[in-house]
């Protein structure tokens, strides 16, 4: 048998198989082509940093056409005040005494005050008024603040126990009757004040009172 022969025929039809190999490989679309370089590493984008804002103080808001709040007034001194005359009220108790009496403080300063409170009252003569005889008060009415523009007054009403019968008349309680040219009215947090009532003298029994709380709104 001729060796040499089967050789030959061998390496051709390798040689061909090889040749066909490569050419399917340099068909277009035949597969997938050779790579044309390494491909270039992929570099990570950096994140974005979150931005952290510090929250800011909020201004409180005031609402349209509120007005801006005004200083209180100060309290009333003694030389802010000037007491009238005592006035007989109209609705007091029957007898002949006094029975009742109104009385005003004025603002006479440049500035508005305050007054609160109840007056105390003391029955006096015509000289000092550090002379004169407490009356025991029982209050009547709440006690407010009483701002006073200037001019302005603040009114309190002292209703006393009546007198009876006529000359020097008599008490109820059997004791007798006191009468005082002027009174003594105290006001809180404004010092003392002098008055006189307008027509005659304060004619009472008992040396007791009831006293309204002071008041813009001036009583009958």
């Amino acid at each position: 048998m001729d060796y040499s022969h089967m050789r030959r025929a061998m390496t051709v039809a390798a040689t061909a198989v090889v040749a066909g190999v490569l050419v399917v490989g340099c068909e277009p679309g035949g597969g997938k082509g050779p790579d044309t370089g390494a491909a270039s590493p992929v570099i990570p984008s950096a994140k974005a940093t979150p931005h952290t804002t510090a929250p800011t103080a909020k201004t409180p808001t005031v609402p349209a056409g509120t007005a801006k709040p005004k200083h209180a007034a100060p309290k009333c001194g003694i030389s802010d005040l000037k007491v009238t005359p005592a006035h007989q009220a109209a609705n007091r108790p029957q007898g002949t005494g006094t029975g009742a009496a109104v009385v005003g403080f004025a603002n006479t300063s440049a500035h508005p005050c305050t007054v609160k409170g109840f007056v105390t009252v003391g029955g006096a003569g015509n000289g000092s008024p550090d002379h004169n005889v407490p009356l025991a008060a029982t209050h009547t009415g709440t006690a407010s603040t009483v701002t006073l523009a200037p001019g302005a007054h603040a009114w309190t009403k002292l209703t006393f126990v009546q007198v009876q019968g006529e000359a020097d008349g008599i008490c109820a309680s059997g004791a007798e009757p006191s009468s005082y040219p002027t009174l003594v009215l105290g006001v809180p947090g404004a010092g003392r004040h002098q008055t006189a009532l307008d027509d005659g003298v304060f004619a009472e029994c008992d040396n007791t009172v009831k006293v309204t709380a002071l008041s813009a709104t001036k009583p009958s």
